[in-house]
């Protein structure tokens, strides 16, 4: 036989290569003669299976879930976010043409410095292609940052500002899930528009309180409303009882809670206690369903929310609601169900776009609708995810039929109204579409 050299094909497999011919091995041992056109044909079949790959870096999809895993905010993302994550990719069918998706997952504990440092590792050593979930705005500023500067994607649920998408915008940035401006906006265009037009606020005293309070001021205002009063309060309170007996003796329509988490939770309870709730109409501008079942609906009840999700909405939302929970043992929250959805569109437009890249990828999802549970919804040019929000009002115990079974519907805020226009957000579009 003439000269040959050796080409490695697997374990225990190898051609050996000579001048016209080539000898492969065969699984008893005897040699199976191949020549120069059949060889020829064999490369062409290689070289076309290999370019399935040859938009999506390292041969491979990874996204990276990066949430509070284990603190105040975990029963909101948490757990709850990787079921998600993984439920979506299981549901687009685990790959994107053949190229594998893979999941890695991480607890950045709220805190901006260690979630850096895991994003610098998955941008730089683990070929993480996107990360998601992401609450806590302090961490996602310093992520975007990084994402910038790698050329990486970011897809937030959980972080609720409005900068994310305005004057801080980026090309490699979406936000799926209610932010400030949106929660604020909808609850009190549609409590004003039942004719409530007198508010008072409690107010959690840093800069996402009173983004909340600011954004639902000036739709009072705008709607001929007034606001009577505010109190603000320090994150953290457990004592609300001298504010809340201000918002009583204001004897305005609506107290709303300018809050999140515990201080939300504890408001709500104290509220109950001092009969508020019984002759005002108590509006949480930023609560999850998860908060509802910790309080108990007779503690709940009658309490205003506003959402862009709730499991109980549509038969599309009961379809994702019953297997979750069947996974994790709870019904999903809006953040929860943000994760799904971006994990969704995200592997759709790497499908269409046949890539992973970044500034490609984004592109793509900012070009193709976005199905959300069968709602219409879309990505602005400033990574705004825009679609219809629901006001709902928490049921009494009696009218509760099931576990879980805790909100009416009494609004819908279109998406026009409820989210601020790209062009008025302070994004620089034309930094944007680069």
């Amino acid at each position: 036989m003439p000269k040959s050299r050796r080409v490695h094909l697997g374990r225990s497999r190898h051609i050996y290569v000579a001048r016209n011919c080539y000898v492969i091995p065969t699984k008893n041992g005897g040699p199976l003669d191949m020549c120069r056109g059949f060889i020829i044909s064999l490369s062409v079949l290689f070289l076309s299976s290999s370019a399935a790959f040859a938009g999506f870096s390292d041969g491979k999809i990874v996204i990276g879930v990066l949430g509070d895993q284990s603190g105040v905010v975990a029963d909101v993302g948490g757990p709850g976010s990787i079921v998600a994550a993984r439920m979506a990719v299981a549901d687009f069918g685990g790959s994107v043409d053949g190229v594998p998706v893979e999941i890695v997952t991480a607890d950045h504990q709220n805190k901006p410095d260690v979630a850096s440092a895991i994003a610098r590792e998955w941008f730089d050593r683990e070929g993480v292609d996107v990360i998601v979930d992401l609450p806590h705005s302090g961490v996602v500023f310093g992520l975007m940052a990084i994402a910038n500067d790698k050329k990486r994607s970011l897809m937030i649920s959980g972080a609720a500002s409005v900068e994310i998408t305005g004057s801080r915008c980026s090309p490699y940035v979406t936000h799926w899930t209610d932010d400030t401006y949106a929660l604020a906006r909808g609850t009190a265009a549609a409590l004003t528009e039942q004719g409530k037009k007198s508010w008072f606020f409690l107010t959690a005293d840093y800069a996402f309180g009173h983004d909340l309070e600011k954004d639902a001021t000036s739709v009072v205002e705008e709607r001929g409303g007034e606001v009577l009063g505010s109190a603000r309060h320090p994150l953290g309170t457990a004592d609300f009882s001298a504010l809340l007996l201000r918002a009583r003796t204001s004897q305005a329509q609506v107290v709303a809670l300018a809050s999140a988490g515990a201080d939300t939770v504890n408001a709500i309870k104290q509220a109950g206690q001092y009969g508020i709730m019984r002759t005002q109409t108590v509006a949480a501008l930023h609560a999850f369903v998860t908060d509802v079942n910790s309080l108990g609906l007779d503690a709940a009840q009658g309490l205003i929310i506003t959402t862009g999700f709730y499991w109980d909405d549509t038969e599309d939302t009961r379809d994702f609601a019953a297997r979750f929970f069947k996974q994790h043992g709870r019904m999903p929250t809006r953040e929860q169900a943000g994760v799904y959805t971006s994990v969704l569109h995200f592997l759709k437009a790497a499908r269409s776009s046949k890539s992973d890249d970044a500034a490609i990828v984004n592109a793509e999802m900012r070009r193709i609708p976005v199905d959300k549970f069968g709602q219409q919804a879309r990505i602005e040019e400033n990574g705004r995810v825009t679609y219809d929000l629901g006001v709902y009002r928490v049921k009494s115990r009696a009218e509760s039929r099931q576990p879980w079974d805790y909100y009416e519907r009494i609004a819908s805020v279109p998406a026009a109204v409820a989210f601020r226009p790209a062009a008025a957000s302070g994004c620089d579009l034309t930094a944007t579409t680069r």
